[in-house]
C-alpha cells in the first residue's frame, strides 16, 4: 500500500519562502508522475506543479517563476520550493502520485500554507 506524507507547511509573510516535502512509501512504480495540488476554502483543488520520474515539469501559470518542483527518485520524495509567496497562495497543499491506469492515484493528507499580507 502506497502512502504519501507531506511536511513543511506553515505561516509566512508575503514575499517569504517555504519548502514543502512529500515522502512516499510502498511501490510507487518506476514510471509515475508526482505533483502538488492546492485547495483554498470554498474552491476546487487545482494543480500547482507536476514532475515525471524523468524530470519533466509542468506548472500552473499562477506559480511560474516563483515555485520549483523537484524530486529525488532514490528517496521517493518530491519537493516544492515556494518563493515570493502571495496571500492568494494560501491553501491546503496536497501531494499526489499518479501511477497510471494500472496503479491509480494516491493523495497525501495535505499541509496548510498560510501567507499573511
Amino acid at each position: 500500500q502506497v502512502q504519501l506524507v507531506e511536511s513543511g507547511g506553515g505561516l509566512v509573510q508575503a514575499g517569504g519562502s517555504l519548502r514543502l516535502s512529500c515522502a512516499a512509501s510502498g511501490n510507487i512504480f518506476s514510471s509515475n508522475v508526482m505533483g502538488w495540488y492546492r485547495q483554498a476554502p470554498g474552491k476546487q483543488r487545482d494543480l500547482v506543479a507536476l514532475i515525471t520520474n524523468g524530470g519533466i515539469t509542468n506548472y500552473a501559470d499562477s506559480v511560474k517563476g516563483r515555485f520549483t518542483i523537484s524530486r529525488d527518485n532514490g528517496k521517493k520524495k518530491v519537493y516544492l520550493q515556494m518563493n515570493n509567496l502571495k496571500p492568494e497562495d494560501t491553501a491546503v497543499y496536497y501531494c499526489n502520485l499518479d501511477r497510471g491506469p494500472y496503479g491509480g492515484s494516491v493523495w497525501g493528507q495535505g499541509t496548510q500554507v498560510t501567507v499573511s499580507s
